[in-house]
C-alpha cells in the first residue's frame, strides 16, 4: 500500500523524536509490504526562521495533498518568549494548523499495563493493576479559538479571552465519543462546568441528546475540578472522558502523570467529516533536553501507530508497534523520564536512539 505522509519536525526535541517514528514506520513498511513516502516541512519556531510565518504557505499545501500528518512539537524556551520566533508560536502554528483542516476531534489514549504498573504514581495502583482510559477533547472550539484582547484604560491593563461553542461542534466530538464507547466498556464520563458556564450547560444538552442514539452506553455529568480529584482518587473507574477544548488540554495532562510521563502519551487529530488526521505526542517541545539524545520517542512512536491505525486503517501494524513498545518497558528499558536509578531495579538506561532501536528489534521479532 503506497501512503503519503507529511513530516513536520517543529522545535526543540521535535526533530529526534520524529525522526526515530519515521524509522520505526518505515521498519513497518518493510515487513509488511507496504511504501510510505515521507515530505518534510516546517512549522513553528523552525518555519519562522526560514520564512517568517510560523504556518507559512508551504506547509499548508504540502498538508493538503498527503494522507496524514506526523507532527513533533512546536514552541521555545520560556526565556526567549518575548522573540519574534516564539511570540503566539502555538497559536499561530499548531492552533492554525488544526483549524485549517478541521481537526475537531482529539482522541489521547492513557493505557498502562499491570506489569508496568510501578509507573503510576499513585499508591493504590498495585491493588487496581491496568490502567485503560481515553480522553476524547473537542479541539477547534472553546477559549482557545474565542475573541483575544488586551487593552489598557486609565493605566489598567485588562485582558479577555472568550469561550465560546454551537452545537455542530459539540454533537460531533460526542459522537466520536459514544463510538468509541460501544468498542470499549461502554461508559461516557462527560467533563463541564455546567455549575457555572453557559458553554457547558448546552455542551451538556448536546451531550444528552447525542447519548439517546445509544441507548446500551452509560453516561454519567462530571464538573472538571471534580474529574481532576477522581483522576487521582481512582482513575480506573473511567472509560472514555469525552471534555471540552479547554478542559481536555488539562486533563490528559494529568493523565500522563498517571501512566508515568508525557513520553508515553500519544495523540490523534481527526478530522470527523473526512477522516483526515493529525498525529503528535502531547508533550511539548521541552527544550531544556533537546539535541541531547534524551528524548522519551514512545508518544511520538505511539502516534505514528495511531496514524496507521485512523488514517491507514492497518490495524495489525498499529497493534505490532503497540506491543513493541509494551515489550521493551516490560523488559526493563527506560530513558530518563522513566528512570528510577540502580539499585533492586533492573532497569536499562536506553537514548532517544537506542530506545528506538530496541523497539524495531522487538518489532522484527513480532
Amino acid at each position: 500500500m503506497n501512503k503519503r505522509i507529511a513530516v513536520l519536525p517543529g522545535d526543540g526535541i521535535g526533530p529526534e523524536v520524529v525522526e526515530q517514528a519515521v524509522r520505526v514506520l518505515q521498519a513497518v513498511a518493510q515487513k509488511y509490504g507496504h511504501h510510505f513516502e515521507f515530505y518534510h516541512s516546517e512549522i513553528g519556531g523552525a518555519a519562522f526562521e526560514k520564512y517568517g510565518k510560523h504556518f507559512p504557505d508551504t506547509t499548508k499545501e504540502l498538508c493538503s495533498q498527503v494522507n496524514a500528518i506526523l507532527l513533533g512539537s512546536v514552541g521555545g524556551p520560556v526565556a526567549e518568549s518575548h522573540l519574534l520566533k516564539w511570540q503566539n508560536c502555538e497559536r499561530n502554528s499548531l492552533l492554525q494548523l488544526r483549524k485549517q483542516f478541521s481537526f475537531n476531534a482529539n482522541i489521547r489514549p492513557l493505557f498502562l499495563d499491570e506489569k508496568l504498573i510501578e509507573l503510576c504514581p499513585l499508591k493504590r495502583a498495585a491493588q487496581y493493576g491496568s490502567l485503560d482510559l481515553v480522553v476524547i477533547r473537542e479541539l477547534i472550539g472553546d477559549i482557545y479559538f474565542g475573541k483575544h484582547e488586551r487593552s489598557i484604560s486609565d493605566g489598567i491593563r485588562s485582558a479577555i479571552d472568550v469561550a465560546s461553542y454551537d452545537e455542530k461542534q459539540i454533537y460531533s466530538v460526542a459522537k466520536v465519543a459514544f463510538e468509541l464507547a460501544k468498542a470499549r466498556r461502554g461508559k461516557v464520563t462527560s467533563v463541564d462546568k455546567a455549575n457555572v458556564l453557559e458553554t457547558s450547560r448546552l455542551w451538556r444538552e448536546v451531550v444528552n441528546e447525542v447519548a439517546l442514539s445509544y441507548p446500551e452506553i452509560k453516561l454519567e455529568h462530571i464538573l472538571v475540578d471534580n474529574c481532576a480529584m477522581k483522576m487521582v482518587q481512582n482513575p480506573w473507574d473511567f472509560d472514555v472522558l469525552l471534555t471540552p477544548n479547554l478542559f481536555g488540554d488539562i486533563l490528559s495532562d494529568l493523565g500522563a502523570s498517571l501512566i508515568g510521563s508525557l513520553g508515553l502519551l500519544p495523540s490523534a487529530s481527526i478530522n470527523t467529516g473526512s477522516g483526515f488526521g493529525l498525529y503528535e505526542p502531547a508533550g511539548g517541545s521541552a527544550p531544556d533536553i533537546a539535541g541531547k539524545n534524551q528524548a522519551n520517542p514512545i508518544a511520538q512512536i505511539l502516534s505514528a501507530a495511531m496514524l496507521l491505525r485512523h488514517s491507514f486503517k492497518m490495524f495489525e501494524e498499529a497493534s505490532a508497534i503497540e506491543k513493541a513498545v509494551g515489550s521493551v518497558l516490560k523488559n526493563g528499558f527506560r530513558t530518563r523520564d522513566l528512570w528510577f536509578g540502580s539499585g533492586a531495579r533492573s532497569e536499562e538506561l536506553l537514548s532517544t536512539v537506542e530506545m528506538t532501536d530496541a523497539i524495531i528489534r522487538f518489532l522484527g521479532d513480532l
